[in-house]
């Protein structure tokens, strides 16, 4: 592969998808020389597959074709998980407004028009790949952090991307028929309070939040990052003891004993204290505390509980 003459990473992968041969070949040279890695599809069912498994960071995509059309294929790809953070690009000689509002519907990010501008489509992609590598660095320092948190479109609602613990809370507290990616599916509460944040203007005073009771518990929302037009980033943590202990097993890879005698020795209890509470012996508690030492990589009890409180903020 040719070395990118700008910015570009030479591991950038770009997704075509066109049923015309001759487009294929213009654009994958144009992007081949400029540094990308090129993967091409000439269907919609093609494009699906390989945007699964291989993981673009862009996709371009024809609006019209047999079969799937971009319409319906940029609509699947955004109903699945694993591939609704890529952005698409549509390519579209349909320059009427209604079919450039069914690609932004559909859930695309850009258009292009054809005759295709190589120039221009260089362009569009740098764009959006700045976009996208700071979601995914936002998105990576979360999920290592074992932090709670999901990104949604402004106003209308929809979950881009949510990190693993926040995906476990929204499917307790709403149940998994309430998250996929449209807004019409999406818990009404969080899309009430959303619609409200958008158009009251509201947005970045004192950090409004969203309380969801549940039994003893409840999951708060914090919206924490606004600077991006596309994309809101929302916080969430969840009051209970035994939230903060699934969330003590998620974070650090502890059984639910190991989790409960942490969470206890968190909160100042002795060893005979949390064999009380857990019902066995001061002996047994010190065996898991040693596990939890070796999982942590710390050695005493002050040091895993200031580590557990700095990640979790418990």
């Amino acid at each position: 592969m040719k070395k990118a003459n700008d910015d570009r990473s030479a591991q950038t992968v770009v997704l075509i998808v066109d049923d015309v041969l001759d487009n294929l070949a213009v654009l994958h040279d144009a992007l081949d020389e400029s540094g990308f890695m090129v993967l091409i599809a000439q269907d919609g069912a093609t494009a699906l597959a390989t945007a699964a498994q291989a993981q673009p960071d862009v996709i371009l995509l024809d609006a019209i074709m047999p079969g799937l059309d971009g319409f319906e294929v940029c609509r699947r790809l955004k109903q699945e998980l694993v591939t609704r953070h890529i952005p698409v690009i549509f390519m579209t000689g349909l320059t009427e407004s209604e079919n450039i509002v069914a690609g932004f519907e559909a859930g695309g990010a850009d258009y292009v028009t054809k005759p295709i501008r190589t120039a221009e489509v260089l362009a569009r992609i740098s764009a959006h790949l700045k976009t996208s590598r700071l979601v995914h660095q936002t998105r990576g320092v979360l999920d290592a952090f074992g932090q709670a948190a999901i990104a949604v479109t402004p106003g209308t609602g929809k979950i881009v991307w949510q990190t693993p613990l926040a995906r476990q809370w929204m499917e307790r507290y709403f149940g998994e028929e309430t998250m996929p990616e449209y807004s019409a599916s999406m818990p009404p509460e969080l899309v009430r309070w959303l619609k409200e944040l958008f158009d009251g203007g509201i947005v970045g005073l004192n950090k409004p939040t969203l309380t969801i009771p549940q039994g003893s518990g409840r999951l708060i929302f914090t919206l924490v990052e606004i600077d991006n037009d596309d994309q809101w980033v929302i916080l969430l943590h969840e009051e209970s003891d035994a939230a903060k202990i699934e969330a003590l097993m998620t974070t650090f890879k502890l059984t639910r004993r190991e989790s409960e005698v942490l969470y206890w020795a968190i909160q100042g209890k002795t060893n005979r204290d949390i064999g009380d509470i857990l019902g066995t012996s001061p002996r047994t508690i010190n065996k898991h505390l040693e596990h939890v030492f070796t999982k942590l990589g710390v050695e005493t009890r002050t040091a895993a509980s200031a580590l557990a409180r700095s990640k979790l903020k418990i």
